[in-house]
């Protein structure tokens, strides 16, 4: 089982991350504590939308779309 989540950084709410885990509170935890090099100068970090998948080749097929061109634009409209 795979989340894939979309974080908004409290301090500066223009900067967005998409990921991908396995223990979306852990990895959350790991953001805050300035454990990922692309998300430490901006944090704390909240999670705006996590969404669960049973089938971990669709979580990840679909955190790549996010991160396209077309899938920012979705993001944006629906999520942020």
């Amino acid at each position: 089982m795979k989340y894939v989540y979309l974080l908004e950084s409290l301090t500066e709410p223009d900067k967005k991350y998409i990921g991908l885990t396995s223990d979306l509170t852990k990895r959350l935890e790991e953001h805050n504590a300035g454990k990922s090099p692309h998300t430490a100068k901006f944090r704390p970090w909240k999670v705006v939308v996590a969404i669960r998948f049973d089938n971990d080749l669709k979580a990840a097929k679909f955190e790549q779309y996010l991160k396209s061109g077309s899938g920012h634009a979705f993001s944006h409209r629906h999520f942020w």
